[in-house]
């Protein structure tokens, strides 16, 4: 497999990634209105929900580029690996 080469995900993969995201949100939030409680633990469940989600967001874009940034720092050191070995190989020495 080539290092240039990234796999892309497929159309129905990111339609169900998206829709079970809205999905979920859509039901967090319909029980949160209709739940029996007074207004004040609704909103507290709602900001709750709304913390979870954008730290949920923040964790796996942390994540994703922490996993970028390595296999950056993994392509840059085999490119220098194949150089040295490239450089090994044509020294007429033998060195």
């Amino acid at each position: 497999m080539d290092i240039n080469t990234t796999q892309l995900n497929s159309p129905s993969w990111l339609f169900f990634v998206r829709s079970s995201f809205i999905a979920s949100v859509a039901a967090i939030s319909l029980g949160i209105c209709f739940m029996p409680a007074d207004l004040w633990v609704k909103g507290y469940l709602a900001m709750g929900t709304l913390f979870v989600v954008g730290s949920t967001f923040t964790l796996a874009k942390t994540v994703r580029d922490e996993f970028e940034a390595k296999k950056l720092i993994n392509r840059i050191q085999d490119a220098k690996t194949e150089r040295m070995l490239k450089d090994y190989d044509s020294d007429p020495s033998g060195l």
